[in-house]
């Protein structure tokens, strides 16, 4: 019987779409979808194929044009898509357009993410938060499709005089909304009291790209068990420990990835878990060194954290998996195709990374590599905001 319902599960075949603009070459694009596919695997998905299209500005009826969407119509048909997803947000018109002429579920980016999001959701305030930006996302996109909804509060005797059902479902969901507004605020307010509770320990907040390692981080340091996999947002509610660093106790927090183009409905629903970045005394800003694109997230995750107001904060630059960071050697002259060569800590030492304003550190928290140097310099700078807050206290290191 259980092989049965295993067999009878199965994955979705996925098509993406990506729009190549003035504002970004091909080469950028195809980075876009590389993180495009690794969301859909994530979700649960198998992609199949990727479509690309240039245009001066998306087509406002149909994002990619009617031209490019036949072309994904018959592949779509020749091969049993189930499903197609745009690398950027699609309006409602969009949306409606598209899924008449493909005849296949459309998701766009935001839609994937929040979709990730709900899965991996697992406290009853992380659910509140990701299910009210599921609502207000789609708001704004209602069609006629959405009319089951009334029946969550009773159906029968709920629509007013001359009221449509789309005007129903509308009301619906900003009820919804404002109730899971109003809940969120009361979470709030407990985790403004839990924070009060915590005393005046110094706090170090763990930031970065999803996927760069922030919870091998988090484990290591803190002898935790907080869910680590090579998934996008593995880790979505924010997980608190003590830390002792010789005799200097501090509070480590992980927190959600942050990831480019993240919807702005995410941001303002974890509010409250970004809370805990935004009143950290000190952050550490993981960086996945072995990515082909470490540069563009490390600015994505400064850009957000200047959203949220963070971005003045003290901050160390951890560049993770070092030992997987590769550069391509050979001499100027030479004809033949590079080969990968491991760079040694010296080397990375000696490297326009580590010159930046922030101090920076090398490691691999997989392999603990220069994991003592790591745990020193927290330390070091643990001491200092400790010393400046409670400068009678000094005797204890």
């Amino acid at each position: 019987m259980a092989q049965n319902i295993e067999t009878a599960v199965r994955k979705e075949r996925v098509v993406l779409v990506g729009l190549i603009t003035g504002k970004a070459d091909e080469a950028r694009i195809e980075e876009y979808l590389d993180e495009l596919e690794f969301l859909v695997e994530t979700a649960g998905g198998i992609p199949m194929k990727r479509f690309t299209q240039k245009l001066d500005r998306p087509d406002t009826r149909t994002f990619v044009g009617s031209g490019k969407l036949e072309e994904i119509h018959q592949y779509v048909v020749a091969e049993e898509i189930d499903l197609v997803v745009f690398d950027d947000e699609l309006g409602a018109s969009q949306i409606k357009n598209i899924e008449k002429i493909l005849e296949v579920r459309i998701l766009d980016r935001t839609n994937l993410i929040l979709d990730i999001f709900a899965s991996r959701a697992r406290t009853a305030h992380a659910k509140t938060q990701v299910e009210l930006a599921q609502y207000e996302y789609l708001l704004p996109r209602l069609t006629r499709m959405w009319t089951h909804l009334e029946r969550q509060q009773g159906g029968i005797g709920m629509r007013g005089p001359g009221e449509t059902e789309i005007e129903t479902d509308r009301r619906i969901i900003r009820d919804k909304i404002s109730l899971l507004k109003k809940k969120l605020e009361l979470i709030d307010r407990q985790m403004v009291v839990q924070r009060k509770a915590r005393g005046n320990m110094v706090r170090v907040s763990l930031v970065g790209y999803t996927n760069v390692g922030k919870s091998t981080i988090m484990n290591r340091m803190a002898k935790a068990e907080v869910f680590a996999e090579d998934k996008l947002f593995a880790t979505l509610d924010t997980t608190i420990r003590k830390v002792v660093i010789e005799n200097l106790p501090f509070l480590l927090t992980d927190t959600v990835g942050f990831i480019r183009k993240l919807p702005h409905g995410l941001v303002e629903s974890f509010k409250s878990t970004l809370d805990e970045v935004r009143e950290a005394d000190l952050l550490l800003h993981v960086v996945d060194i072995s990515h082909d694109d470490f540069e563009e997230q490390i600015n994505v995750v400064n850009e957000t954290l200047s959203e949220i107001g963070a971005a003045d904060k003290p901050t160390i630059m951890v560049f993770n998996k070092m030992d997987a960071y590769t550069w391509k050697t050979k001499d100027a002259d030479d004809l033949t195709e590079s080969t990968d060569e491991n760079v040694t800590l010296e080397e990375l030492r000696k490297t326009w990374i580590a010159k930046s304003n922030a101090p920076a550190i090398f490691i691999s928290a997989k392999h603990k590599q220069n994991w003592d140097a790591l745990k020193t310099l927290i330390y070091q700078k643990v001491k200092e905001i400790h010393a400046a807050r409670f400068p009678y206290n000094n005797f204890l290191y």
